[in-house]
């Protein structure tokens, strides 16, 4: 397909995967538990009141979205529900270079790519939560973007590489392109580099993960075997950005694997272990507004304080992960197009609000498996009990994705598919 390129500062070389009555506080740690999960992926934290005054850079480093209309006082009046586009990037900052080898000492060390992008929608009540995973390498049009480092403008483009954007027009740009593409408003985002992800991972003490066959990826530095394993700091990212040891090798497997880990993430951040103890709460919080670069939208606490009442209810098996749809790019093997077809069902579900149904497997790309849960033990915590099936008020039609729409809840027990 043609295309228009402008000249630009940075390099856009594809990288794959180497290397009760609840106060305000509590509230909020519950919007941690649900937002933190599905975004720390990208390295993005989202944090408590409390913990704003903490860091003046936060606002003074936030992205003005281009395109945005002015965002309402109150997140209710956003009709259709409520988005927010994270992204997680490989940036290559010095402090963190030295841990991801090639990567930050080769040509093109200076660039950034936006290799996590994830769309996470709030619906209007009764409250959902589906957040829908982009692939890195899905080749789709980019708009025209303006730098906001060197205020250059770059020509709209028929078919780039999703993970380009960032490359044109940072933050802003990214939230563009995955707005036109899904028809969705898009009014808040935020993004987070690699050094972010461990920095936050450290602060919750690490996440247990399932392996149910054993990881070797030199690409990563991974030699793991089956069996759980806690992943603190460096361990967190590699397991997060591992293409080769899990599934068919491929970014649709990584993005299933990212999500078993939000999955348990999340029920980390409910459990005792964390909800008991404020100075892990205050240690999150803060390291997770120092590592994070917010869209302006985002840097009013009310507005945080808000979405945290939105979610604070919502149960596991209504937060679901869902893999945007793709087929193969007919011209390059190493890429996706979308399916828009699937995709427009997909869109079409979240604005009729219905509890969502998943007819398709957990991974496009073998990325997990599904494990069969022990039956449940009524003396354990409520919270670690959850149903498989979505919620469903009397009456009320459920939403069936097609089956090429892979996905999981985070009901769902899964664990990674590795290749030793």
């Amino acid at each position: 397909m043609s295309e228009s390129k402008a000249p630009r500062r940075r390099s856009t070389v594809a990288r794959h995967g180497e290397l009760s009555s609840p106060s305000v506080w509590s509230q909020l740690v519950r919007f941690v538990a649900v937002a933190v999960a599905v975004v720390l992926v990208a390295g993005v934290g989202v944090v408590a009141f409390q913990a704003y005054s903490a860091v003046t850079s936060f606002t003074s480093a936030a992205v003005e979205l281009e395109g945005q209309a002015a965002v309402p006082p109150d997140i209710g009046e956003i009709e259709g529900g409520v988005n927010l586009f994270l992204a997680g990037t490989d940036a290559c900052e010095p402090e963190y270079a030295e841990l991801f080898g090639d990567r930050c000492t080769g040509a093109d060390a200076g660039g950034e790519l936006n290799d996590v992008n994830m769309l996470v929608h709030i619906s209007d009540e009764p409250r959902r939560v589906t957040v829908v995973s982009f692939p890195r390498d899905l080749m789709i049009p980019i708009p025209e973007c303006t730098d906001p480092e060197t205020g250059r403008t770059s020509s709209a483009m028929s078919k780039q590489p999703l993970n380009a954007t960032f490359s044109y027009g940072g933050l802003a740009c990214a939230v563009k392109t995955v707005s036109e593409l899904s028809g969705q408003d898009i009014p808040f985002a935020a993004s987070v580099t690699w050094g972010g992800v461990i920095e936050i991972t450290n602060a919750i003490g690490g996440v247990e993960v399932c392996i149910a066959n054993g990881i070797k990826d030199y690409h990563t530095g991974i030699d793991w075997p089956e069996g759980n394993r806690n992943l603190q700091g460096l361990e967190a990212l590699q397991f997060l950005r591992t293409r080769h040891g899990v599934g068919n090798g491929g970014d649709l497997g990584r993005i299933s694997n990212q999500q078993q880990y939000m999955s348990r993430l999340a029920r980390k951040l409910i459990s005792n272990e964390t909800l008991s103890n404020p100075a892990t709460l205050y240690s999150l919080a803060t390291t997770a507004l120092n590592n994070i670069t917010a869209s302006q939208t985002l840097t009013n606490p009310l507005t945080m304080v808000q979405i945290a009442l939105a979610v604070k209810d919502v149960p596991f098996e209504e937060i679901v992960f869902v893999s945007y749809p793709v087929v193969d790019d007919p011209f390059d093997t190493n890429r996706v197009v979308p399916n828009y077809a699937a995709a427009n069902e997909l869109w079409a579900a979240l604005e009729a609000n219905k509890p969502i149904q998943l007819s398709g497997e957990a991974s496009q790309g073998d990325g997990v498996i599904v494990e069969t849960p022990a039956p449940a033990d009524p003396s354990t915590d409520p919270t670690e009990q959850a149903s498989p099936a979505p919620s469903e008020e009397p009456g009320e039609a459920v939403a069936t994705l097609p089956p090429s729409i892979a996905g999981q809840t985070a009901a769902m027990e899964t664990c990674s598919n590795g290749n030793a």
